[in-house]
């Protein structure tokens, strides 16, 4: 029996990846979590096999997390899950030390096959992001390094919230964070990636299909 933690700020979101999951052969869901609190203090009381990670939670974001765990337990089997294209955050995943990044509008086979693979100790890479991963490498061998990638894993988060159109105080919200700290963000953004106004931000990700 495969034992599968859910991580997921959002009830009705856990709810039916719990529904999926407990659908599959020789899977049960021994706890779900709303943040980055409520794990820890369920981790002290449960034992699991795969955590099924949201990126996005309030505060503390899912691969900031990832971070954290696997620095105290490096053989943890974390997927992360996102309602975001595997161009923003699924190499950033896999390099912070996940098993495997998955959208969440993925047909539930795919979730299935996922949690399986993982637990067969094998990484969950779909062809995009075997792709990504590709062009990455090639990036490592020398060959130009687009701006982006230089970003902090919350800089490049702050980066697709200003494209989306938000506005830095709702920016702050959204990541538990002080509206002085996201104007911090935004500065090194602007600096690390050679631009001077949120309109040429907003053009690059466009381009690079960093948002819809």
């Amino acid at each position: 029996m495969i034992r599968v933690f859910i991580v997921d700020d959002h009830a009705l979101l856990r709810r039916g990846i719990r529904d999926i999951l407990t659908d599959g052969a020789g899977i049960a869901v021994v706890g779900e979590a709303g943040d980055y609190n409520d794990l820890r203090t369920k981790m002290r009381e449960l034992q699991f096999d795969v955590l099924v990670l949201d990126v996005n939670l309030p505060g503390k974001n899912g691969i900031d997390i990832l971070k954290t765990l696997r620095e105290e337990n490096p053989r943890i089997k974390v997927l992360i899950l996102s309602m975001y294209p595997e161009d923003q955050y699924a190499v950033r995943a896999l390099k912070a030390g996940a098993y495997g990044y998955l959208n969440k509008t993925s047909a539930p086979e795919q979730l299935l096959d996922a949690v399986a693979q993982i637990m067969a100790g094998r990484k969950f890479i779909t062809p995009e992001i075997a792709q990504m991963l590709a062009q990455n490498l090639n990036n490592d061998n020398g060959s130009e390094e687009l701006p982006h990638r230089k970003l902090s894993d919350r800089e490049f988060q702050t980066l697709c919230l200003m494209a989306s159109g938000k506005r830095l105080a709702d920016i702050a919200v959204t990541l538990s964070l002080s509206p002085k700290t996201v104007s911090v963000y935004r500065a090194r953004i602007l600096e690390k990636m050679g631009m001077t106004n949120n309109a040429e931000l907003t053009h690059y990700a466009l381009k690079h299909k960093l948002v819809d």
